[in-house]
């Protein structure tokens, strides 16, 4: 020990000045010193935190119980031991709550040699996100206060809070593109692959689709006719740019807009029909950072540093899922409008601009967006000049929602309100077909 040294020279040099006592008290208090490092890094060493398996997703409303088993694997007698399960401090305490705790994620406990522990605690789910759950941390000391030591131990579990689900009636977006499965009485637009039969020629009938065997036979010339049908499906477009978001509105419009999406996305998986998503939000996963696990540490912002989820992310890149159909689909579009988090990345016109090649012109285009200005009106009529058939939903307040559906009537864009949660429920067909048939 490195300390053995130190207190010979003490010895040494109080039998040579005369002041024994001296040397021999400072040589008791720094033995006294290094031991208790020694011991209370010993116990901290000597406990493992085992965390028992819990759901990676939940629903919003939903709780779930997390339980960790302690073990002092070792033979020594640990007189004091804090073991904290570290939780996000946002989504436990500042309103509204994300995460309600029931219970104690913290626990002082002595443990006597070889003991085992059980620290467990409830989480309800109040609001949708990404949030980490853990590592732990464990702080002990010895009983004069000399010396205290700090362990991150396990890894951190991570779980999604999904969306609610607002059942939705009368939606039906329909893209008003032919060769799709969904029938229609609008005959402006038929699907030349379904015939539906012939009839006699009439003027200023197209003499590709006249009957050549049924005039032949006939005698006289017949025209073949087909079923109207369309494509019903949506790319949901989701804005979660900062300055289109205000933070004083927040987390209600952000949270508001994912529920719109998701209740869509869902009655669009229901009726079969195809749906994607792109936004400018940033996705809570890219803020996750590995968690050092190893050695022991002698303070605790030392303990704590670096081992919860980054509070910003520098990415870019927009969040994209391609149009497809089926519950595996679905699923994973749940999973990324959980994440989904405000940023100050792309704005709405240059999320367009980079993402316009990847959205079907078989589909239509659902916009959901909370403040609009003249940049973003223009990009969104420039989209439907460009032949999709673009729907604006605005997620504002019934005061504020007039101005904004003033301005996208200037570019002739169909706007739709979202007020608040209960408004996803009646956004009508009638107005729906308008804003999709372009």
């Amino acid at each position: 020990m490195a300390i053995i040294p130190i207190v010979a020279v003490l010895l040494i040099f109080g039998m040579l000045t005369g002041t024994s006592l001296f040397s021999l008290g400072a040589s008791t208090f720094l033995i006294a010193v290094e031991v208790s490092r020694h011991l209370s890094k010993r116990w901290a060493e000597s406990v493992s935190v085992e965390r028992q398996s819990h759901p990676n997703e939940i629903q919003v409303g939903e709780s779930f119980t997390v339980g960790l088993q302690i073990k002092n694997a070792s033979s020594y007698w640990i007189p004091w031991m804090i073991i904290e399960d570290r939780l996000p401090r946002v989504a436990i305490k500042a309103p509204p709550v994300a995460l309600e705790l029931l219970g104690k994620a913290i626990r002082l406990q002595s443990f006597a040699s070889r003991q085992n522990g059980l620290l467990t605690y409830t989480i309800r789910s109040k609001r949708r996100g990404y949030f980490q759950m853990g590592p732990t941390i464990l702080e002990t000391g010895d009983l004069l206060g000399l010396h205290r030591s700090y362990r991150v131990v396990n890894q951190p579990r991570y779980i999604s809070v999904l969306p609610r689900i607002v059942p939705m009636e009368g939606l039906e977006i329909a893209s008003r593109r032919p060769m799709g499965e969904m029938r229609v009485q609008d005959r402006g637009m038929e699907d030349p692959t379904l015939m539906a039969g012939i009839r006699q020629y009439q003027a200023g009938d197209p003499i590709n689709r006249v009957h050549w065997r049924a005039t032949a036979r006939t005698g006289v010339l017949h025209t073949r006719i087909f079923q109207p049908t369309c494509l019903q499906g949506a790319m949901l477009l989701v804005d979660l740019h900062e300055a289109s978001n205000p933070k004083h509105h927040e987390p209600v419009r952000s949270d508001l807009a994912v529920t719109a999406a998701a209740s869509i996305a869902h009655m669009l998986y229901m009726m079969g029909q195809p749906f994607g998503l792109i936004s400018n939000g940033r996705d809570a996963a890219d803020r996750v950072q590995a968690v050092s696990s190893q050695g022991t540490y002698a303070d605790h912002s030392e303990a704590v540093k670096n081992i919860d989820m980054r509070a910003r992310s520098e990415r870019l890149r927009p969040v994209v899922l391609q149009a497809n159909r089926g519950p595996e689909h679905f699923a994973e579009l749940h999973r990324m409008l959980a994440r989904l988090e405000r940023t100050d990345g792309l704005t709405l016109p240059q999320l367009i601009s980079e993402t316009e090649s990847r959205l079907p012109r078989m589909l239509s285009v659902l916009a959901i967006v909370q403040q609009i200005d003249e940049a973003c009106g223009l990009s969104l009529s420039m989209l439907r000049c460009r032949g999709y058939a673009v729907t604006v939903i605005v997620n504002q307040f019934s005061e504020e929602y007039m101005e904004s559906a003033a301005r996208l009537a200037a570019h002739h864009l169909p706007t739709l309100p979202l007020y608040d949660e209960q408004a996803i429920t009646v956004l009508s067909r009638r107005w729906l077909l308008e804003g999709a048939a372009q």
